[in-house]
């Protein structure tokens, strides 16, 4: 025991840390982001749904596999509870220069998809945005936990636990079985 003055302290435990830290974590349902139109959105709109989190960019060499996929995905499964949510980034090779209206209208047009768009984000550096900062602590990446290129997608299951973290060269196509589980 320690004392301070007159008060007596208990020493820190690993137990005491450890009470500390998991009051000190967040769950994806306390998030608050924009949406495309500037509205604020809470996550906990996603509480009971399996989720598919994915930074996105109109002009990247897997825009048009990931969007057309996405549809299909959605299209077989959202009558079972999964959900999409689209995050524009432009931080790498500027692939995503648009506004959100031009971004919206793009995926709406050449894709005849209308996924949960939201405004754009960075993902990556000091300014990343807190949900993926969040992200990024519930699953690493492979060697450094940083988001390597557009299209990296985390899964959520329906009690908001970021289950997996799929790399921006994996086709949501090859993302079911692991969809399933969790549906």
């Amino acid at each position: 025991m320690l004392s301070f003055g007159s008060r007596i302290l208990s020493p820190i435990t690993a137990s005491t840390v450890s009470r500390f830290s998991s009051t000190m974590s967040s769950s994806l349902y306390n998030f608050v982001v924009k949406d495309a139109d500037g509205k604020d959105v809470s996550l906990e709109k996603y509480k009971g749904k399996v989720l598919i989190i994915v930074n996105v960019a109109s002009q990247c060499g897997f825009t048009d596999s990931n969007y057309t996929q996405f549809k299909e995905l959605l299209d077989k499964y959202r009558n079972q509870g999964l959900e999409i949510a689209a995050f524009p980034c432009n931080q790498f090779k500027s692939q995503e220069p648009g506004c959100e209206i031009d971004i919206k209208n793009f995926v709406s047009q050449k894709f005849n998809f209308e996924p949960d768009l939201y405004s754009k984000i960075k993902v990556n550096g000091d300014d990343a945005a807190p949900l993926y900062k969040f992200l990024k602590k519930e699953q690493g990446g492979t060697l450094i936990d940083a988001i390597k290129w557009n299209f990296t997608k985390f899964l959520v299951d329906r009690n908001g636990n970021v289950v997996k973290r799929f790399a921006p060269t994996t086709e949501p196509k090859d993302m079911v079985k692991d969809i399933e589980q969790y549906l």
